[in-house]
């Protein structure tokens, strides 16, 4: 691979030992001229100044990025990341490490072999969700490991209809419904019943979350199918992608 010349650090807003271990590979990486910089929102307040750039115009000025914290950070870089393709390194930092493989205790000899090109990237499948909505959620968004649609109220069944290649496949009543990438299939996927799913393997999983219903199982489909949900109730639905809120359907 290339050498690296720009990367994009990640860290974890909130925890302490994620900030310090980003400072220590900002300070690492700038010592070897190599440029740094640091989503503005993703930093703690009055941290990391000098390597600070609006999120916006954060993947254009990377060619890597690094996440430092747990699954959760690595989610949040690879939104930043998803608009210029970028390559993505995981350091844990965190209580969950599933994607971020990199322990602390290896952070030097890691940065060493990014920047020297001294890596293989693995190649993941990513959701492209759009969505027609009057409200904020319109657009489209992109996920790792999973898009969810899911009830706003407690106690109250949604119905979703499932149109899979514009081919009518059913209507859940449910609390909601979870479409995972292989990546995925280990997180909410797997709580609410799907199968496990090698990270190779390309695919995508349609599971419905408690379903009242006959019909409970997960579909496993290929990539390059389209699914189309619609909102067949006046229920209020809400779209999360990466555990992220995107807003409420209306």
């Amino acid at each position: 691979m290339d050498k690296v010349q720009r990367v994009g650090l990640v860290p974890h807003r909130t925890r302490l030992d994620a900030q310090r271990l980003a400072e220590r590979a900002a300070s690492w990486l700038t010592s070897r001229d190599v440029s740094v910089r640091i989503p503005r929102s993703d930093a703690a307040e009055g941290a990391f100044s000098e390597y600070l750039i609006d999120d916006d115009k954060f993947a254009a000025a990377c060619d890597v990025v690094v996440s430092v914290g747990g699954d959760g950070t690595m989610l949040r870089a690879a939104s930043l990341s998803f608009s210029g393709s970028l390559p993505l390194l995981g350091i844990n930092a965190g209580r969950l490490g599933y994607l971020a493989e990199v322990e602390p205790e290896n952070l030097d000899e890691s940065l060493g072999r990014l920047i020297a090109g001294d890596y293989e990237i693995d190649e993941r499948t990513v959701l492209a969700v759009t969505v027609n909505s009057s409200g904020p959620a319109n657009g489209t968004w992109w996920a790792l490991n999973e898009a969810v649609l899911e009830k706003e109220a407690p106690g109250r069944l949604v119905h979703i209809g499932i149109e899979i290649n514009k081919a009518f496949f059913t209507t859940y009543a449910a609390d909601g419904v979870v479409i995972a990438t292989s990546t995925g299939s280990t997180a909410y996927s797997f709580s609410a019943g799907g199968p496990i799913a090698s990270p190779q393997h390309e695919c995508i999983l349609l599971t419905p979350v408690s379903p009242h219903m006959l019909f409970d199982r997960s579909l496993i489909l290929g990539t390059q199918e389209e699914i189309k949900c619609t909102i067949t109730d006046d229920r209020g639905v809400v779209i999360i992608t990466d555990g992220r809120e995107i807003g409420r359907l209306t």
